[in-house]
């Protein structure tokens, strides 16, 4: 098969591969798609932690953009982890050139394990400048909390919280709800025009390492192939869910989903 689209990926490396940039190429591969890449830092981890963070220099991550959109245009982008003010203004100058509407963030905060992977200017910067420039962000509650400075434990905590990040700028929020305690998943789109709520099935597993990365890639994959809004995170969600029922089960921590889920393997390779 030839790839159905092209998306660029701005994010982190995980070195033991189930979140970061690797989730990010797997996810668009998976999903028949062609991935291009600007790392923004390279981290030492595993399934039980982060043990160190190498920053890119923005020009560098300018130059990996810049060079790349200059060769091959994206249908779409997913932006991952940023950590400072300075990579952020840079990735906001390189984005203006590309000109590309379909650009998705998924605000990359704390690890898993609870290491926090970007400083408070960047946070600031975040809320003041990026999201302006952004067609979709797509936090998690914990990441939602620290953007609209609020405690969510409900539904409609959630939807108090989009309305906020509305407020500051945002087109589109897809907020996650993987942290609220429910018997289901509940993931809440909204704009000024529309509040969906996507319900599925809520599985128990601690094998989620890189579900957020996973859900951002796939749902920018999925604009960048010309679905709406809606379907796009419809089926995202549900590229994620199915990776998660798969429990692959790797390492002694927090172990990677399944991002070969979608793949049938031609008969000859079996």
């Amino acid at each position: 098969m030839k790839p159905k689209s092209k998306v660029l990926i701005i994010a982190g490396s995980d070195s033991s591969g189930g979140a970061g940039i690797q989730a990010d190429i797997k996810t668009v591969t998976s999903l028949g798609s062609y991935a291009m890449t600007a790392i923004t830092a390279v981290t030492a981890q595993n399934t039980t932690g982060v043990k160190s963070i190498v920053p890119i220099k923005p020009k560098e991550i300018s130059n990996q953009i810049n060079f790349s959109i200059e060769d091959i245009k994206p249908n779409a982008i997913k932006i991952g982890m940023l950590h400072s003010k300075q990579v952020i203004q840079a990735v906001i100058i390189s984005l203006k050139k590309t000109k590309v509407k379909k650009i998705v963030l998924d605000p990359v905060m704390v690890a898993k394990g609870g290491a926090k992977l970007i400083n408070n200017s960047a946070i600031s910067y975040i809320k003041k400048k990026l999201i302006k420039n952004i067609f979709l962000i797509t936090p998690n509650i914990p990441e939602t909390e620290i953007l609209t400075k609020t405690k969510i434990n409900s539904i409609q905590d959630m939807i108090k919280a989009g309305k906020i990040l509305i407020r500051l700028g945002a087109k589109n929020v897809l907020i996650k709800g993987g942290h609220l305690k429910s018997k289901q998943m509940n993931d809440i789109l909204l704009n000024k025009k529309v509040i969906k709520v996507f319900r599925s099935k809520k599985y128990s597993s601690k094998n989620t390492h890189g579900t957020g990365c996973t859900l951002s890639s796939a749902i920018a994959t999925y604009l960048s192939c010309g679905k709406d809004l809606i379907k796009s995170c419809e089926l995202g969600i549900k590229y994620v869910n199915e990776a998660i029922k798969s429990n692959l089960n790797l390492g002694k921590g927090n172990g990677p989903i399944n991002h070969l889920n979608s793949i049938k393997i031609n008969k000859k390779f079996k």
